[in-house]
């Protein structure tokens, strides 16, 4: 009997445990690893591989501006065909006339799906290929690499738009962002790497130059690329939010339970022991 009750007091201890981690878990959201309200500076080394957007989709504020960014900066080109107009206003709680008013394009009505107006014929025609659907991007190719994308545009008089990128090179998309942005010119060096039968030398980032300073600063337009991953993070998964909020409840049932098992284990097997 002492050892029953031991280990009673063990499963009690556990489940507590679990349980207030599952709780911090939920009101904590993702973890950024920076402080509320504290904003990280934007790197300019050429250490881009390792940006990360450090974006949480429970921040409505920066969602709602993201919606903002996207329909000023993206739609031209890009749709959110899984996406319709009336659902983004009830989750990030914008008001019906302010999103008739601010986001809506003329013509659309609320229940319509995202669409760009651009046709798919004169996409291809001027960009070589018709430009993604960026419904389920965040989720294809992660947060951080729409991050870095947005980030890593350069001047490159070789190509057709005038822009080249890092993480997507020889990309067709024009950086449509230089006037917040401004230009900047990607810097490499000459690097001697061992090959089969000697060596060999490529050119590798090592930093940016900036040419022409945009509307924004380096931390502004930090913000906003982050506003605009943190938008297309919430449509690649509209219930993400409340999935993760109702799954703290679902562990905390299946312990509780597990526990309730258990209680009625011992008390059938009490005179077995």
């Amino acid at each position: 009997m002492r050892t029953e009750r031991h280990a009673g007091r063990i499963a009690l201890l556990a489940l507590a445990a679990l349980a207030a981690a599952a709780l911090r878990a939920e009101t904590s959201g993702p973890a950024t690893g920076r402080t509320a309200g504290e904003e990280e500076k934007p790197k300019a080394g050429g250490d881009w591989q390792h940006w990360h957007a450090n974006n949480d989709v429970t921040d409505l504020p920066s969602a709602q501006r993201g919606a903002r960014n996207f329909v000023s900066y993206c739609l031209g080109c890009h749709s959110l065909k899984y996406e319709r107009w009336s659902r983004l206003g009830t989750d990030l709680g914008i008001p019906a006339d302010l999103l008739q008013k601010d986001l809506l394009p003329p013509g659309d009505k609320p229940l319509q799906y995202i669409q760009t107006s651009m046709p798919p014929a004169d996409a291809e025609a001027w960009f070589g290929k018709v430009p993604p659907d960026l419904s389920l991007m965040a989720r294809a190719r992660g947060r951080d690499y729409i991050y870095q994308f947005l980030k890593t545009f350069y001047v490159d008089p070789t190509r057709q738009t005038g822009a080249n990128n890092l993480r997507l090179p020889t990309t067709a998309m024009p950086h449509v962002l230089s006037e917040l942005e401004g230009l900047k010119r990607a810097v490499f060096r000459e690097e001697t790497r061992a090959a089969e039968g000697g060596s060999s030398r490529e050119l590798v980032f090592d930093h940016f130059e900036t040419l022409a300073p945009g509307r924004l600063s380096p931390v502004e337009y930090d913000r906003f690329v982050r506003d605009t991953v943190n938008f297309l993070d919430y449509v690649s998964e509209p219930t993400q939010t409340a999935r993760r909020a109702l799954g703290v409840w679902v562990v905390l049932f299946l312990l509780v339970f597990t526990w309730l098992a258990w209680l009625v284990k011992r008390e059938y097997w009490k005179d077995v022991h």
